[in-house]
């Protein structure tokens, strides 16, 4: 049975949310055993084909002016016909790091995703205001949660 594929894409273009990323990916890593293929990537970095081949998506923002950081439009303007009618009902979540309250950013992250007919396994995460450190462990847990359910076949 071929392994399941996690695809982490996020957009870190600082040190804190690089850390976000690294936390998201090792959280995935601690539960994955081996079973299934975590793969961090940068949106920029991100093909149709590499979705094509997941079987759930981590996504991760920063929070600019009020929406979703130019990478990951810039991620989702190229894979969304590719990827339309071949990844329907495709699982994912979303982290955000939030200066203000990351609503706007969620809100544009769901409507194309709902354009995807992605199905959103839990609230997006937002990390918001000033740096906390538990941000780190709160990244970790999404990772691992969401590598868990789908070692587990909860979608």
């Amino acid at each position: 049975m071929p392994k399941k594929r996690l695809l982490i894409i996020a957009h870190a273009p600082s040190d804190n949310t690089r850390m976000l990323s690294q936390a998201v990916t090792a959280g995935a890593n601690s539960v994955s055993e081996g079973r299934i293929d975590v793969i961090a990537q940068n949106p920029f970095e991100t093909t149709a084909e590499d979705v094509l081949h997941a079987d759930a998506l981590i996504l991760g923002t920063t929070e600019n002016l009020g929406y979703m950081s130019g990478a990951l439009k810039d991620f989702f303007d190229r894979i969304y016909y590719p990827c339309l009618e071949e990844k329907q009902g495709l699982p994912y979540c979303l982290f955000v790091r939030a200066g203000q309250d990351g609503a706007g950013t969620c809100r544009g992250v769901e409507t194309i995703a709902t354009g995807l007919r992605w199905r959103a396994i839990q609230e997006p995460l937002i990390c918001k205001g000033d740096w906390q450190p538990e941000f780190i462990d709160q990244c970790g847990e999404l990772g691992a949660a969401m590598a868990a359910g789908l070692d587990l076949g909860v979608f």
